[in-house]
């Protein structure tokens, strides 16, 4: 060896040295920084399993569930060995040889980084994702990498392969809410582990690496190419043998949910009820088992979701059919797999089922279902009344036949009709069919239960199903239902369907309310003095203010004008000349004053005329609590959701204390609500307000996880909700808006024959808002229908055509079987014939009105009585009143 040689030799050995040196201090520099901030593994030692969140209705219906769903750890004695090596062959196969970190693992992820400038994958061995499940986020950032490096080690050093690997198989979320192995065996077999077979133990192993993509339930196509590559690496691997694997990969796909459904769909519920709970209980609330009982009443709750979905989707049909939603490439109709794919990616929404058009005969449209079926369209389903969407005010002619409006490969909407026997009744069933309408969940009934125990089905006579050409409506809508005694909500939809949107249209959807707005003028004109008989001028005005920037020249929307017109035929016809002309007599700061007893907060309000025809934005749930003071008698009460909160241990914890009306209120210290439990005396609005809310909330510190139960019942009464209006305003005015049901523009509800009904429609300018709030003494209810983007709903449609409808489809349920209550006659309330024609007090002919009698009108002269007109028939006129705009 030359010298030249021996040192180019040695130099090369100190550069390596060098170099592994420099290496060893980097990565020891890291480790320096990185430890400090890294948790004990000693913390691994104690698993704590998690309960999840669950919210019911009163009735203890279960409408939500959030939060992790780990009941059933397993130890490594109870896990079957194929399935460990099932797993080992899906994750990492070098499991039992590497020091929790596999390099060769790691380098191939250097190596795509640099191929592709991102990071494709992370090179993780088992104990790296435990150390990410555990500790870490999945964030792909190289920080966190490092971390879950050094994790790695560390839990390597301190446990041994059986307890990590443990530990794997009870934490790996596998979708559907479960959390370990164990979990999702009875999640998707509805079976423990150990009953499970080979083909489903590689199913499984596959769920890790992409629980929604390989999911069997959502995906099974591709759940099926996941399992099946591990079979063939459990071959590769010397696990199975060849005809273990020729029967597995041939093995059908079992998989399907047995978890618990949820009772009852009502997103928009239990999203409120969410949050609240993480108010209260900060991230505990997913894991430490609580359970939210609401207020609402789930046979009214489901009234409110098919009252809302049929009346947008009546509407939308007025409108005509916009198309199909997609035109596929009819080469995909070649790809059947990729077809349902793409079916099972489109949610169903309000129950109408996505299909692709496979062929177009005459008088019928052939489609494929996502469930692989094909069935058929009938001409007389939906076909033959077909006419095209050209605008909101124009639809084109019917069709002649299928072929000049759909096409093979069309995605269009199908809504499932089960057709009864000898006349009986037909059922939409589409949406029993949806798991993702019980939270993505269908329960089946167990293959598996012992025959004996299993009842014997009862023999029904034959059905048939139909399917029919349906279109999911664009335009969305809102109720909510408030019991008005106390506030509490007992129905409320959000919109159209909470997979098409999350925006809760009830409580964050500020809308001008139109009309709808009009009775709280009127009662603060009844409370300053004005009377039901008084005369107000609708006739045409124009004002210049400064505030409204402009020339204003307010109309009526029939484009008429009723001349002298009596306060209560102004509010039951609405016409909007009269309302203007009232709200400039009364003082625009004085009405404000007032209609903030109703709870409407006075930043939102304008501050101008228009605000008697309805111009300040305000939510449906908003509207509904000022409806609620007509409904009780005049008293304010606050909405509120969640009645109680019971911890893991069924132990109450929390209770509202909501602010209760009491209806009969005699002497001090023997007064009770309806429910008997006794009420306070009346006290100011700010201070009811203050109590309510100590009483809902609390100071301790949240971590303590207790909150104290709030006191009602016999140790300490409710506190009394407080007045907005007197009892004789609300008299009088009850009065009034049972009349726009009578003989106003609500008398489509008449058709419900209840005379406790009342209420008011509402319509901006567009019109844009639609609107309708209404009560009995059982309930007050809002409904809204518009568009998100604040769209014109159409010239013929109006609070009494688009929003009315859903209120009487609702209340009509809703009110079933309740007797009539109405409001008791105040003292200080009178009845008196008058002449309708100048609202003054007269002897005979006329009309009777009622009265504060402190307000009572004077008398016609002698000169009037023997020249007047008494207007005797005045109530009988059968003038067309349109629904009202805005301005």
């Amino acid at each position: 060896m030359t010298d030249t040689t021996r040192n180019r030799l040695l130099t090369l050995f100190w550069l390596i040295l060098a170099g592994a040196a420099a290496a060893a201090m980097a990565f020891s520099s890291i480790f320096l920084y990185l430890k400090p901030g890294l948790p004990s593994v000693e913390s691994l030692r104690d698993i704590r399993l998690q309960t999840p969140l669950r919210v019911y209705s009163r009735d203890m219906q279960l409408i939500g569930e959030f939060g992790e769903k780990r009941r059933n750890p397993i130890t490594m004695d109870e896990t079957p060995e194929m399935f460990v090596k099932a797993v080992l062959a899906a994750e990492d196969a070098g499991f039992y040889s590497h020091n929790g970190v596999s390099i060769k693992g790691l380098m191939r992820a250097a190596s795509q980084i640099l191929q592709t400038g991102s990071i494709q994958s992370g090179g993780s061995t088992l104990t790296m994702q435990v150390a990410r499940n555990f500790f870490l986020s999945r964030e792909q950032r190289f920080l966190r990498k490092f971390n879950e490096i050094l994790l790695s080690l560390q839990i390597e050093r301190d446990l041994n392969k059986d307890d990590i690997l443990e530990l794997y198989i009870n934490k790996i979320f596998l979708g559907n809410r479960a959390y370990g192995f164990q979990a999702a065996a009875h999640v998707y077999y509805g079976r423990d582990i150990s009953e499970l077979n080979l083909a489903q133990w590689a199913m499984m192993a596959g769920l890790p690496k992409a629980p929604s993509t390989f999911n069997p339930i959502a995906n099974p196509t591709r759940a099926l190419v996941r399992r099946n590559w591990i079979l063939k690496r459990m071959l590769d691997l010397g696990y199975i043998g060849q005809d273990d694997y020729k029967n597995s990969i041939t093995a059908p796909v079992t998989a399907r949910y047995h978890g618990r459904d949820l009772d009852m769909n009502a997103p928009y519920i239990a999203e409120m009820a969410r949050k609240e709970a993480v108010d209260l209980f900060g991230d505990a609330a997913y894991t430490d088992g609580y359970q939210v009982i609401t207020s609402v009443d789930s046979k009214l709750q489901r009234a409110a979701r098919e009252a809302l979905q049929n009346g947008l989707e009546t509407y939308d049909s007025r409108h005509g059919y916009r198309g199909p939603e997609q035109r596929l490439d009819p080469e995909m109709l070649e790809d059947s797999d990729h077809l349902v794919d793409l079916l099972n990616e489109i949610p169903v929404l309000g129950g109408l089922e996505p299909a692709v058009v496979t062929a177009v005969k005459p008088g019928r449209l052939q489609v494929q279902l996502r469930d692989r079926r094909v069935v058929e369209v009938l001409w007389e389903h939906g076909l033959d009344k077909l006419r095209p969407y050209m605008s909101e005010n124009a639809r084109g002619a019917r069709l002649e036949s299928a072929e000049e409006m759909f096409a093979p490969g069309d995605v269009i909407r199908l809504r499932r009709i089960e057709v009864k026997p000898d006349g009986a009744e037909n059922v939409e069933i589409a949406e029993a069919a949806d798991p993702e309408a019980t939270g993505g969940q269908i329960q089946s009934a167990d293959p598996f239960a012992d025959p004996g125990e299993q009842d014997t089905p009862e023999i029904e006579p034959q059905v048939r199903e139909e399917w029919h050409l349906a279109q999911v409506p664009k335009a969305q809508g809102a109720l909510v239902s408030l019991n008005p005694d106390d506030g509490a909500i007992r129905a409320l939809v959000g919109g159209y369907d909470f997979r098409q949107s999350h925006f809760n249209r009830v409580t964050q959807a500020g809308r001008q309310p139109g009309s709808n707005f009009k009775p709280f003028i009127y009662a603060a004109a009844i409370e300053k003095g004005y009377t039901a008989a008084s005369i107000i001028n609708d006739a045409p005005i124009i004002f210049e203010e400064t505030n409204l920037q402009d020339v204003w020249r307010p109309e009526n929307s029939s484009g008429k004008f009723l001349g002298p017109t009596r306060l209560r035929k102004g509010l039951y016809k609405s016409r909007n000349l009269v309302s203007i002309r009232l709200l400039q007599a009364l003082g625009i700061d004085n009405a404000l004053d007032y209609v903030e007893n109703f709870g409407f907060e006075r930043s939102k309000l304008v501050r101008n005329l228009t605000i008697a025809l309805g111009s300040s934005a305000l939510t449906p749930l908003e509207v509904a609590r000022g409806y609620a003071a007509f409904a009780n008698g005049g008293f304010r009460v606050e909405p509120y959701l969640v009645e109680r909160v019971l911890d893991v241990n069924g132990e109450t914890i929390y209770r509202a204390l909501p602010l209760t009306v009491c209806r009969d209120c005699t002497e001090p210290g023997r007064e009770s609500d309806r429910d008997g439990e006794p009420l306070r005396e009346p006290m100011s609005l700010a201070d009811a307000r203050i109590e309510a809310d100590a009483a809902n909330r609390t100071e301790e510190p949240i971590e303590l996880r207790t909150l104290p139960v709030n006191p009602v019942g016999d140790e300490q009464a409710r506190p009394r909700a407080p007045r907005a209006m007197s009892a004789e305003t609300s008299y009088i005015m009850d009065s009034i808006l049972k009349d726009v049901i009578k003989k106003g523009t609500g008398r489509k509800a008449l058709a419900m024959k209840r005379g406790d009904i009342a209420g008011k429609t509402g319509t901006t300018n567009g019109p844009r808002d639609a609107w309708f709030s209404g009560y009995s003494p059982h309930l007050a209810t809002s409904t809204w229908v518009g568009f998100d983007s604040n769209a014109k709903l159409g010239v013929r449609e109006y609070g009494g055509s688009a929003a009315l409808p859903i209120w009487i489809d609702f209340m009509s349920t809703a009110l079933e079987g309740l007797p009539e209550r109405h409001l008791p006659q105040p003292d200080g309330i009178v009845t008196v014939r008058i002449n309708p024609r100048t609202g003054l007090r007269t002897s005979s002919g006329g009309m009777f009105e009622i009265f504060r009698e402190d307000h009572l009108p004077g008398r016609e002269s002698y000169s009037s009585y023997r020249n007047r007109d008494t207007g005797e028939g005045d109530e009988e006129e059968s003038d067309e009143s349109l629904p009202e705009e805005l301005f």
